[in-house]
């Protein structure tokens, strides 16, 4: 019998929009909204990137290159990548945040802070 919950065949591609649906869709089904507070997510958010970190923290810079060459350890990089996301997206739903013109604004931020060209050396 094959597990439901291993099933490695990509699903359809959704935007942001659509994840951020499935995820709510997700907590809704099984009650957990009370539970998905502002705190609640950043701190779940913080625990997923300690675990992604956990994966390279002893890695030489050489290695950390390579890491997506072992498939379990692949596999273990994608989940936490995608758990980290999961959290990240739903915080910004809580908030009101647009992700994708939050990143924007901060790119076009840092363009002006830190403009092309200028030694690196430089304070900005």
């Amino acid at each position: 019998m094959t597990d439901p919950y291993d099933d490695e065949t990509p699903r359809e591609s959704l935007g942001l929009a659509g994840l951020q649906r499935r995820l709510a869709e997700f907590a809704a089904a099984r009650d957990w909204q009370p539970y998905h507070t502002p705190k609640n997510l950043v701190a779940a958010l913080s625990v997923e990137a300690s675990e992604l970190l956990e994966i390279f923290q002893w890695l030489t810079p050489e290695e950390s290159a390579r890491v997506m060459d072992d498939p379990d350890t692949a596999h273990r990089v994608t989940d936490e990548i995608a758990d980290v996301l999961a959290y990240l997206l739903q915080l910004c739903e809580v908030l009101g945040v647009d992700p994708l013109s939050a990143l924007a604004a901060k790119i076009d931020r840092n363009e002006h802070r830190f403009p092309a060209g200028k030694p690196r050396n430089e304070s900005p």
